[in-house]
């Protein structure tokens, strides 16, 4: 823990608790040498990165090996392949993954983005090759717009990630943001753990995610599983993953046709793993664990079934007269649902700040 997370839930609820640092992330949840400073401490012989922070940073999971600790979650070269967008669709490009028409070249001068958003047609969404989380993201409607959305983009970009490549491509108007569970071991098993249906979204951030997947048909289910599961064959993966797609709702899941496309994938467990485990009545976390110590994936394609419905409800603290912008504060006044077939995953409690 930090110095600001000293009397939070997590501390609290832990066996063994270490002081990382102090209140700046990167003194602390960033500075590698102290997590595992921590980890020798407690005679840690693994970790497991959690969702956010270093869980996706190739250069911890190496500082990882080099201390002779094993890094729960996917081999460096797997998540350096997926950490840029522009080269992820490369590789998915070759692998026959299908991507939304876009551009991710090298050349990133206006003029060959120019030329690229006119081939491709408007309107166009400008991403950050390096982003996440809605940073670096504009959308251009016409070519008068593209000159401001890729100036806003890149600095974002820069200051976000230190990196201000970009990339473009086709905005869908009308967007189903599907994604699958993947996981892999390895001794060469990969399979998919159906998907989740995260279209529900506030500034490119999840608000509700659900599974099964609304109007999701057997059919479309396999054909994104088969995408899903040759993307990570693709870059050598292992451990839990999902990758990301976009439906054009113009053409809803019910309906035939490849119209679903590669967005990106999360070398990482989610924050919406939750709703996976319920309908398939599995603990992503000990798979994770066993896949990590070096044993064989628990089940095969054939052996997962899904059994009912789930949703995830996050909670933000917003503030409604600001255009809920985030907003921050003590919380006064916290009550969370209790009951069967209530599960509750929190990181506060009433009082915290």
């Amino acid at each position: 823990f930090s110095d600001a997370d000293a009397d939070a839930l997590h501390v609290a609820m832990a066996d063994a608790a270490v002081r990382l640092g102090r209140a700046p992330a990167r003194e602390s949840y960033l500075h590698i040498p102290a997590l595992l400073a921590a980890a020798r401490a407690t005679g840690a012989d693994a970790i497991h990165p959690g969702y956010g922070f270093l869980s996706e940073n190739a250069d911890f999971a190496e500082a990882c090996a080099q201390a002779g600790i094993t890094f729960v979650g996917p081999p460096p070269a797997a998540i350096r392949a997926m950490g840029s967008k522009a080269a992820a669709k490369e590789l998915m490009q070759r692998a026959g993954v299908p991507l939304v028409p876009g551009y991710h070249g090298e050349d990133q001068s206006d003029a060959t983005l120019r030329e690229a958003a006119q081939r491709i047609g408007f309107p166009i969404l400008v991403k950050a090759s390096a982003g996440g989380g809605g940073k670096g993201m504009k959308i251009a409607r016409d070519a008068a717009e593209l000159e401001e959305a890729l100036s806003l983009a890149r600095g974002e970009a820069a200051s976000a990630f230190g990196d201000d490549r970009l990339l473009i491509e086709r905005y869908l108007t009308k967007p189903r943001h599907i994604e699958i569970q993947v996981f892999a071991d390895t001794h060469g098993n990969v399979v998919h753990l159906f998907e989740r249906d995260c279209s529900i979204q506030r500034r490119h951030q999840k608000v509700i995610e659900e599974a099964p997947a609304p109007g999701m048909t057997a059919e479309r289910r396999e054909a994104m599983g088969k995408a899903a599961c040759d993307a990570a064959r693709a870059i050598g993966y292992v451990g839990a993953g999902t990758v990301e797609f976009i439906v054009d709702a113009g053409s809803s899941p019910d309906t035939e046709g490849d119209s679903f496309a590669f967005m990106e994938m999360n070398t990482r467990l989610q924050v919406e793993h939750p709703v996976t485990e319920a309908i398939t009545g599995l603990d992503l976390v000990e798979w994770q664990l066993r896949v990590a110590a070096g044993e064989k994936l628990p089940m095969t394609q054939q052996d997962l079934r899904i059994t009912g419905h789930a949703i995830e409800i996050r909670l933000y603290a917003e503030d409604p007269t600001r255009d809920f912008a985030p907003s921050v504060g003590t919380l006064r006044h916290l009550a969370l649902p209790e009951g069967e077939g209530i599960r509750v995953d929190a990181g506060v409690r009433g009082g915290d700040v």
